[in-house]
């Protein structure tokens, strides 16, 4: 049977994640950087990758990563999301890397995993597991077109980009033939861009078919994960503030319709993390993968969402402050609703697994 239950292992890596980000990404310091024109946090991703060696988790040993599970990755997911963290951990360690693992390219796989290079693959952020990603057009040895939506390209050192030939091909990000372009985006922890490629030389990896679909089907599972943190911190924080906020000379948190309200949003974020972890052990394991990673991810976005808009209604008017975090979570909450793939598109996907097709 399997065992959902966090190892020692994994809550000493929790512990570990949790204290470097306590001093990495404090509150001010990530709305300051949402402020300035360099989201991304260089010194924390370099502590997570350099420091810890997290980035090459999911690389096994002989391509110099360090041949842990899914189960870990989702750990330290857990924790970046309860801490909104501007690092570019869920596409380059795990979305890149997933990808890179289809294709078994050795070279690029070492570089990922020292976490130097930063990967990012070339779809856009809104793409499903199954879905058919928008590709460049290969002429004369070079790539020519557009991709919209690509999550963290501003900080990618080498894109892994889908072509009409059906190959995945890896392009310098900043060489001069490729353009990435900033886009409005909700989160703003996690940045989008478009990326232009005007004949750029890239070098093929491997089919991009079976590789996206590896990579976005990991996106996807662990991307629950994320969610929980998200969740779990604006339950944790909400509950806490009410304890403190008084009126009428009595806790606000004693009101017996709050307690009802909280008390239904723990319920939903517990089974929100039985998802979580079935959907990573799923990962790890490779049994009935599609079929849980489904079920995470269907469950996952409506809690999160919910979670973080409660956060914001139950704070009161310092929730709705700039200065308060509480925004950072909401909009990561939106943002990864449609992040590969739509609650609604997961259930659909669920319901022809389970051969429980619509009338």
């Amino acid at each position: 049977m399997t065992d959902l239950l966090y190892s020692e292992e994994e809550e000493a890596l929790r512990a570990a994640v949790r204290d470097l980000l306590t001093d990495h990404c404090d509150a001010p310091g990530v709305i300051a950087r949402t402020e300035s024109g360099t989201p991304h946090d260089r010194a924390a991703w370099k502590a997570l990758a350099d420091g810890m060696g997290l980035a090459g988790l999911l690389v096994p040993e002989e391509h110099g990563g360090q041949g842990a599970s899914h189960r870990e990755a989702a750990v330290v997911l857990e924790e970046l999301g309860r801490a909104v963290a501007p690092v570019p951990y869920l596409t380059s360690a795990v979305v890149a890397t997933e990808a890179l693992l289809a294709c078994d390219d050795a070279e690029l796989l070492g570089q990922l995993a020292s976490g130097r290079t930063i990967g990012a693959l070339a779809v856009g952020l809104h793409t499903a597991p199954g879905a058919a990603p928008r590709t460049v057009r290969l002429e004369n040895g070079t790539l020519h077109g557009e991709l919209t939506a690509v999550a963290d390209a501003a900080v990618a050192d080498v894109l892994l980009v889908p072509a009409d030939d059906g190959g995945l091909y890896a392009v310098t990000a900043d060489a001069v033939t490729v353009t990435v372009t900033p886009q409005v985006s909700l989160d703003l922890t996690r940045p989008l861009a478009t990326v232009t490629l005007a004949g750029a030389a890239g070098r093929r990896v491997g089919d991009a078919g079976p590789a996206v679909r590896r990579a976005l089907r990991a996106a996807a599972g662990l991307l629950a994960s994320e969610q929980l943190g998200v969740a779990e911190w604006a339950l944790t924080e909400t509950v806490r503030y009410l304890k403190e906020r008084k009126q009428f000379n009595r806790p606000v948190g004693g009101f017996q319709a709050l307690k009802h309200r909280l008390a239904q949003l723990w319920l939903e974020v517990v089974n929100l993390r039985a998802a979580a972890r079935a959907a990573a052990d799923a990962l790890a394991s490779g049994e009935d993968t599609d079929l849980t990673v489904a079920v995470a991810q269907a469950y996952a976005t409506p809690v999160a969402v919910r979670a973080t808009e409660e956060a914001v209604q139950l704070h009161g008017g310092i929730g709705m402050t700039w200065e308060h975090p509480a925004h950072l979570y909401l909009k990561r909450a939106k943002a990864d609703s449609i992040a590969y793939g739509t609650a609604g598109a997961h259930r659909e996907a669920l319901a022809g697994l389970a051969d429980l097709q619509a009338p």
